[in-house]
């Protein structure tokens, strides 16, 4: 779809006994689960993150011009590394979330883009816009200043930000969708630990 390097997105299933940790300990072991994703994702990319630290306000911070980003779930956790801005989310698509939500996630031109409302749509939206925050350092506090400009694909979608354009591709497994919020670049998913197997 795009031009520029390959980036590597990891996908790492999380196993069943941590799935049913009490919640402190399930965050402390997502966490570590997820930095793991991130070390096999620099790996594949000839990439050093070493300890891939954050700033003060727990952005990730870029390591001698490499970025980094994190994700994760009950069941999944998911990690890029890239030498531009980069930025990952996974989302649960069998929940079902109030209709209040829609309005919050995008406005009547955005979803004229896809057509209509629907839950498919939503975590597309919520993904895609989840991962550029995150690319772009703003935090969920930026939402509404992150729309969705255009749909060249069923499993990519364009982001404006401020006045910077992302590319975001999807990635379909076990009931999930992930997303990466790239400016080039094409992703390649790899997905470890699960019977859903490896794409």
């Amino acid at each position: 779809m795009s031009k520029g390097p390959v980036l590597r997105a990891v996908i790492l299933s999380v196993p069943e006994t941590a799935r049913t940790l009490p919640p402190r300990e399930r965050v402390t072991f997502l966490s570590r689960h997820a930095r793991k994703a991130l070390q096999i994702s620099a790996a594949e990319s000839n990439l050093t993150i070493g300890a891939a630290l954050k700033d003060r306000d727990g952005r990730p911070r870029s390591v001698k011009g490499v970025y980094w980003s994190l994700t994760h779930k009950p069941a999944y956790v998911g990690a890029i590394v890239a030498r531009r801005l980069i930025g990952i989310d996974i989302e649960t698509m069998v929940q079902r979330k109030t209709e209040a939500l829609f309005d919050k996630v995008a406005d009547s031109e955005e979803w004229a883009l896809i057509g209509s409302r629907s839950w498919e749509g939503f975590h597309r939206y919520w993904t895609a816009k989840e991962a550029v925050l995150k690319a772009d350092g703003t935090g969920l506090e930026g939402l509404s200043h992150c729309r969705v400009v255009a749909i060249p694909t069923a499993n990519s979608l364009i982001v404006q930000i401020k006045r910077r354009r992302m590319i975001v591709e999807h990635f379909y497994f076990d009931g999930h969708i992930a997303s990466v919020a790239k400016t080039a670049g094409t992703v390649h998913w790899t997905l470890l630990g699960s019977s859903a197997g490896t794409d």
